[in-house]
């Protein structure tokens, strides 16, 4: 499977803003975002501000995928997947990305990054209505319960993680820290989901 290995906070400063890919560092004054809010690269200062339609329409495109951590065979399968069903497609492929387990994961709060989440997923250290899912794209469905692998509750990672999240920040899930197991309520609501982006941009890029 194809996977992004460079360096991360590289892409955050090609967005010119931060995508919380690198877990605690994001929030923390060693966050490159915060002193080098220019693109990386030669001429990463120098570069021209004004871009064409297709550029921005690009760009929130590769936001959007180095958010969720995905590649682009794979989101455009999802945007296939997401027009096929009723509704807003913009909506629907923020909603179906939301519903990946590393995604759950990471806002349960067990992973301080959706990286981090998807290694422990490999790892098999996540439990899905009570068996082993290895696989951090599995679309978790309404009312399935995610939990934390008895063996893996005394990992650091995820204690640690913990502390970034409260209960009821994500109304879509519940939270119980004392046995490290969270519950996917329903399907979000766009509104709900804490993402700054325009989804329309990508369907437009798309739909050309």
């Amino acid at each position: 499977m194809a996977i992004y290995t460079d360096a991360v906070c590289k892409l955050c400063r090609r967005e010119r803003q931060k995508l919380f890919l690198k877990g605690t560092k994001c929030y923390t004054e060693k966050c490159p975002i915060d002193n080098k809010n220019y693109p990386p690269g030669q001429h990463g200062v120098s570069r021209r501000s004004k871009i064409s339609e297709y550029g921005v329409q690009l760009r929130e495109k590769q936001k959007v995928k180095r958010i969720y951590g995905i590649l682009e065979k794979q989101f455009r399968n999802y945007f296939e997947k997401a027009n096929r069903q009723k509704g807003v497609t913009g909506e629907n492929l923020i909603k179906l990305l939301e519903r990946r387990l590393d995604s759950v994961v990471y806002r349960l709060g067990f992973a301080p990054s959706r990286k981090s989440a998807r290694q422990l997923i490999r790892h098999r250290h996540i439990h899905v209505d009570g068996h082993i899912t290895d696989i951090p794209s599995y679309l978790i469905a309404p009312g399935q319960l995610i939990k934390v692998r008895d063996k893996s509750k005394s990992l650091d990672i995820i204690h640690n993680s913990l502390k970034r999240v409260k209960e009821g920040t994500y109304p879509w899930l519940t939270i119980d820290k004392a046995s490290l197991s969270g519950t996917f309520l329903h399907i979000p609501e766009r509104a709900d989901i804490p993402l700054n982006a325009n989804e329309q941009l990508i369907i437009e890029l798309y739909s050309k």
